[in-house]
């Protein structure tokens, strides 16, 4: 134990060393080994390959310029980024952001997490990351095109069905893929559906592929749940954010018999206690992309709170959705005051380490976002299929085996954390069990 734990604090020291000032990458890095300290002290062989070492070491990582022009004939200059992290278990796998927050360390640390997120799907797919500190808000058409005919015209070298299939992520919706693939087909004069995922259903889409991540941290919550002996029914539940993930995280809860009373967006968030209106919460947001503040002006009995945190409102369970780090310890010890008694992450890293541990010595179900929100990806690899077959599924075919994905990664995690000593602790789980398949893979495959 001793030995195995000053393996990993020398393995963490180099990480920061050889990643100067990528914060959230140190932190999901150290997440990670924190759990496998008891796999270590179990095979000894992955210290001695140098496993961790090489994990932790992105396979390729691409940064480039797009220049673009404005609809006034302004000419601007963004920067590219595609980290190809890991190919062990098939082809690399992971959307790209849209976002003026995005740098290096943001897509690091999102691929590194898409890594073992991956693994846990049990589908053959690897783990990468991309994007841009490009805007779309505020941006026509026109310029979205025009952006992101220049960023494909630089990756499109890189991708792939057998090397590299990025998806969406925040900021690259259907619109900008369309636009993405577009460009590609044009580069290359090959229709290759599977080279992207999270299409149009009219070019290659898979049905479910919207609703997938809030379906799945609906269906892992009550996974979750049902280990315990009991269900959503009747449980209270609060998302934040008010993009798809939380949009259809709520409804699946709902249909699933909890009563959703509280989504957030970046001007406040707004509080229904008889259950959202999907309907007026999907125009709001879906089709006017409009604010919260519109919501509660339509539906009387609802509030609108400016500011604050919505994970003020006391629930039984909570779905944060937003973007990572915003449930603090305080915000975790007064989530578990108010009654909390599930967390099931929809979006990536969304609770600090500190939060994490006052989740884990409350002894509440807690789902981390790698376990919980891999319904996304899981639907894209389904999506995958569909293209290489030229077939089309329906959407209830899709949604049954998107659940009995979610099943088998909630059962994998479960099972693991009873074998390593830590039964309940679906971090430990989740990172021991996405670390073993994905090291299983380099080992068989030699030193490369």
């Amino acid at each position: 134990m001793a030995d195995s734990m000053a393996t990993i604090e020398r393995i963490y020291a180099d990480v920061l060393r050889r990643n100067p000032a990528e914060h959230e990458f140190h932190q999901a890095v150290r997440e990670v080994l924190e759990s496998l300290v008891p796999v270590l002290d179990r095979h000894p062989e992955y210290a001695e390959m140098k496993m961790i070492e090489r994990i932790c070491e992105p396979e390729r990582q691409i940064i480039f310029r797009v220049p673009w022009t404005d609809d006034r004939g302004e000419v601007h200059i963004n920067r590219g980024f595609r980290v190809e992290f890991n190919s062990a278990l098939g082809p690399y796998k992971g959307g790209l952001r849209f976002h003026p927050s995005v740098y290096l360390g943001t897509i690091k640390f999102l691929g590194f997490e898409q890594v073992f997120k991956n693994a846990l799907t049990g589908m053959p797919i690897g783990g990468a990351k991309g994007g841009s500190d490009f805007d779309p808000k505020g941006k026509s058409d026109a310029e979205i095109m025009r952006f992101c005919q220049s960023f494909m015209t630089e990756l499109y070298r890189h991708l792939g069905e057998q090397t590299d299939v990025p998806a969406g992520d925040i900021g690259v919706g259907t619109r900008e893929l369309g636009y993405l693939f577009g460009q590609y087909k044009r580069i290359t004069n090959r229709y290759e559906s599977g080279v992207l995922t999270g299409k149009g259903l009219s070019w290659g889409g898979a049905r479910v592929r919207k609703e997938a991540t809030g379906y799945g941290a609906a269906f892992f919550a009550q996974e979750m749940l049902a280990a315990r002996g009991t269900s959503l029914e009747g449980k209270t539940v609060v998302v934040s954010g008010a993009g798809n993930v939380a949009i259809y995280a709520a409804e699946k809860c709902s249909q699933l018999g909890a009563r959703v009373i509280a989504c957030s967006d970046s001007n406040g968030y707004v509080v229904d206690e008889r259950g959202l209106n999907l309907e007026v919460l999907k125009q709001v947001k879906e089709v006017e992309r409009g604010r919260l503040t519109a919501y509660a002006e339509r539906v009387p009995h609802a509030r609108h709170v400016a500011g604050g945190s919505v994970w003020d409102v006391p629930c039984d369970v909570a779905i944060p959705s937003a973007t990572h780090n915003e449930i603090s310890r305080d915000t975790a010890i007064s989530l578990v005051k108010n009654g909390c008694i599930a967390v099931s992450e929809g979006a990536n890293m969304p609770t600090t380490p500190e939060g994490i541990r006052v989740f884990l010595e409350a002894g509440i179900a807690y789902g981390p976002g790698k376990a919980a929100n891999a319904g996304g990806v899981a639907t894209s690899a389904l999506e995958m299929q569909q293209n290489a077959s030229r077939d089309s599924w329906s959407f209830e075919y899709t949604e049954r085996r998107l659940e009995q994905i979610m099943r088998d990664v909630h059962a994998a995690c479960h099972e693991a954390a009873e074998e390593y000593g830590s039964p309940g602790n679906l971090v430990l789980g989740a990172n021991v069990t996405g670390f073993v398949r994905v090291a299983e893979a380099m080992q068989a495959l030699g030193l490369i």
